[in-house]
């Protein structure tokens, strides 16, 4: 479905973002990998890629959190894979404390990832799909994005603002072929989360199973988690052509959380 596409998916080197560049990479897609790890290791994550989807595979090691980078990221896309077709925002930070303890330099970190990111490569990459007339933007929101959580003020923060960008974007493009929507996912078992269900299992002094059944039962009526295979399947079908009408969409896969 995708092939002679170009996708660019930040934060991609695991979790979520190889998940959907997985996804994308099986659609006959090229994809630009960007994240953060060891050089070899990514060097190899890249050539298994490539290898098993027959598509090609590029990596630039963008921190998100500089403008600069951003914006090189998509430029370096473009000039080693030809173009831009498909824009995956992934890349995201987390961290939990009250409001009035909250650090502030990890606040500026949270928004400049979260959000700012988005911005900087929406901002580059568009030109060149509105000139084609075709484009997917995918930014990978949360349930945080739609409801919020105590202790995570730069996060909900940050995620209610990237669906609100979202819809600004989507309404710009809305006459054109291309296409801006969020994803919201819930609870996904990726390392990330991981660390928050061994931190209360710590704190409580409570088994990991045990941690792990709190935080769904508090959270999703499911009492499963989502798959990252489920996100990368969404991801796909967000840029089919039976998405095409899909503009400006919070999709909730969240086991029912914000149902509640």
């Amino acid at each position: 479905m995708l092939k002679d596409k170009v996708a660019v998916v930040t934060g991609s080197t695991s979790g979520i973002g190889l998940g959907i560049a997985r996804g994308l990479a099986a659609e006959g897609a090229a994809v630009m990998l960007n994240g953060f790890g060891d050089a070899a290791q990514i060097r190899k994550l890249g050539a298994d890629l490539s290898a098993e989807f027959g598509v090609r595979v590029g990596y630039h090691p963008a921190d998100l959190a500089k403008p600069a980078e951003a914006a090189a990221l998509i430029e370096q896309t473009t000039e080693e894979l030809g173009r831009v077709d498909l824009l995956v925002n992934n890349a995201g930070m987390q961290y939990v404390a009250p409001v009035e303890q909250f650090p502030v330099e990890k606040w500026d970190a949270i928004v400049a990832v979260n959000l700012s990111a988005c911005f900087h490569t929406i901002r580059a990459a568009l030109p060149q799909m509105k000139s084609r007339n075709w484009g997917r933007i995918i930014n990978i929101a949360s349930a945080h994005g739609l409801v919020a959580s105590v202790n995570k003020a730069a996060y909900v923060a940050t995620k209610h603002a990237v669906v609100g960008l979202t819809k600004v974007v989507a309404l710009e493009t809305a006459t054109t072929g291309v296409t801006c929507n969020a994803i919201c996912p819930g609870w996904v078992r990726t390392p990330l989360v991981q660390k928050q269900i061994d931190d209360w299992a710590a704190r409580d002094r409570i088994s990991v199973a045990e941690a792990k059944d709190r935080l769904l039962s508090e959270k999703h009526p499911s009492r499963e988690f989502v798959t990252i295979e489920q996100i990368a399947a969404l991801a796909v079908f967000l840029c089919s052509d039976a998405a095409a009408q899909m503009r400006g969409s919070a999709v909730s896969v969240d086991g029912g959380w914000t149902a509640q």
